[in-house]
């Protein structure tokens, strides 16, 4: 019995020694090179926000109102005097801080959900799927900015906002891969080696699946930044004055034919942080699948 028990373990934990492998395998794509050295530009900026910034991002100063790029302000000042580069900089704080609250707040409602619906079948797994349906059966977006507008506008409101609405499509994805893993041999080993329904589903079936999760998280948060920085640009979202990007782009608005630059800066940031995760995304789900 103890063999049989062993025998489940490892082969449960097999694809952890394919690491080396799939790192290999991603290094060699330049694609997903190019995007992995954007994303850890991106961190480092959002994390060192408070050094790099050459300035405060929130003070504002009428005199320096709409100034050129200059050694004090290295992008030019906005409407209201504030440096475009502090912004910007911290910005890439906010839109990152926001978008792993509503991508792990996601997580934590469709794994359990999906892997209950996958492994527990029969009765439950219908139930589940109805009310997966009736998600998928409603316009996301559309969902989220109600859900937002009944409540006050905040950075909290839209992350409860999103979340709640955009769970159910991996939900489903996961409990289809949970379904597939459950009738693998070595699940049925360790059933017969008496390990418990929790050790098999999180033991088991969860790190099995995990590269897969890693996968559809990374391309999600591409998306994510998209919709926390639409919520922002119609006051859904974080509310002035916010160092945000879509803020950024609400506030400058009025300038665009006099002071386009107001909005190129952050629809460029934006762009390339999207693009930047897509292409990483798409890397590791290449190194994966090969």
């Amino acid at each position: 019995m103890m063999q049989v028990k062993t025998q489940a373990i490892k082969r449960s934990n097999a694809w952890f020694s394919s690491y080396n492998g799939i790192i290999n395998r991603i290094l060699t794509q330049k694609t997903a090179v190019f995007g992995l050295i954007i994303v850890a530009l991106i961190i480092f900026i959002a994390i060192a926000a408070s050094v790099i910034a050459p300035n405060d991002p929130l003070k504002v100063n009428m005199s320096m109102r709409l100034k050129g790029p200059s050694s004090l302000y290295w992008l030019g000042t906005d409407n209201l005097g504030r440096c475009i580069a502090s912004r910007l900089i911290w910005g890439a704080r906010m839109s990152l801080i926001y978008s792993m609250c509503v991508l792990g707040l996601m997580m934590v409602i469709s794994i359990p959900i999906g892997l209950l619906s996958g492994y527990a079948g029969g009765r439950i797994d219908t139930f589940i799927m109805r009310i997966i349906d009736i998600f998928l059966s409603l316009p996301t977006f559309l969902m989220a900015l109600a859900i937002a507008g009944m409540l006050e506008p905040s950075a909290r409101n839209m992350i409860i906002a999103i979340a709640s609405v955009w769970w159910a499509p991996y939900a489903r994805i996961i409990r289809g891969m949970a379904m597939q893993i459950k009738q693998q041999d070595f699940i049925l080993a360790a059933k017969a080696a008496a390990c418990t329904h929790t050790q098999i589903i999180f033991r088991h079936i969860l790190r099995n699946i995990s590269p897969t999760i890693i996968v559809m998280a990374t391309l999600e948060i591409g998306s994510i930044i998209l919709a926390i920085a639409s919520f922002s640009f119609i006051g859904l979202g974080a509310q002035p004055p916010t160092p945000e990007w879509g803020i950024m782009l609400s506030d400058s608005k009025e300038f665009m034919q006099t002071q386009p630059q107001l909005m190129i800066y952050p629809g460029i940031a934006i762009m390339i942080t999207v693009m930047a995760f897509n292409l990483l995304g798409e890397g590791l789900k290449n190194a994966i699948q090969n």
